[in-house]
């Protein structure tokens, strides 16, 4: 292979929906030295505010830049007419195929009274991690080995919702990198005008909220399908370098 592997690929359906949901993870993710990208399924065009998809780009550019990524892929579906297709899961697939990522993070739950494309990518990215390791099928996919995603957790972008904790919920630590986050965020000034202020604000408060839950300044919630597990329950709960007492 010549891309070199990832760590983590996170998936949106437009450019800032990662930087919203788990940019402050990503951020934390790359100053600890592991290789992250990003991958958003449409360029989230047209929008009312943007002159257009270059502009997008380069901002979707900036905000990669500030979290610390390897790299940023926008792939060539269709904004508002995002559907969980044969040909998106295998476009998305081809990419888990070329960086083989240790933990893709995608999109959890639905948006009430948002895009409908949030919902649809999290099926595409659950389908593409399925068939990125099934062989046979070489045709589709430019024959780009398989390969076996080891875990996949999803995030949210569900910023007028309020819910009881449940147990399937993990809150990851984001109160060095909140501001990474925050700027990564304004980055799309097309998104994110003076007039928009109370949505940054919400974002902000909603990290710090969910932060207080778990004893952190700030706080980003992932979530998955499967039963966690541990083989170091110490350092689980305390942190590998405060797992041992010292002696």
């Amino acid at each position: 292979m010549d891309e070199p592997r990832l760590d983590v690929i996170a998936v949106g359906a437009h450019p800032d929906d990662v930087d919203i949901g788990c940019g402050g993870i990503l951020a934390r993710l790359a100053e600890q030295g592991y290789r992250v990208g990003i991958v958003d399924l449409t360029d989230g065009e047209p929008t009312p505010a943007s002159p257009g998809p270059e502009v997008r780009l380069a901002e979707a550019q900036r905000a990669a830049k500030v979290l610390g990524c390897e790299f940023r892929v926008t792939l060539d579906l269709p904004n508002r007419r995002l559907f969980d297709t044969f040909e998106a899961r295998v476009a998305l697939a081809k990419q888990f195929r070329k960086y083989r990522p240790r933990l893709v993070l995608g999109l959890g739950g639905k948006t009430p009274l948002a895009s409908p494309d949030h919902y649809q990518a999290m099926l595409i990215t659950e389908a593409a991690v399925f068939y990125a390791r099934l062989t046979k099928w070489d045709e589709h996919f430019e024959n780009l080995p398989v390969y076996t995603v080891p875990q996949c957790l999803y995030y949210f972008l569900g910023l007028r919702t309020l819910a009881a904790p449940r147990p399937d919920l993990l809150v990851v630590d984001i109160g060095a990198t909140l501001e990474k986050k925050m700027a990564a965020i304004q980055c799309y000034q097309t998104q994110f005008p003076p007039a928009k202020v109370e949505v940054l604000n919400r974002i902000r408060t909603f990290a710090v909220a969910h932060g207080m839950s778990a004893g952190f300044a700030a706080g980003e919630v992932v979530a998955s399908a499967m039963t966690f597990g541990t083989r170091d329950l110490m350092g689980m709960l305390f942190g590998k370098d405060e797992g041992r007492s010292k002696t």
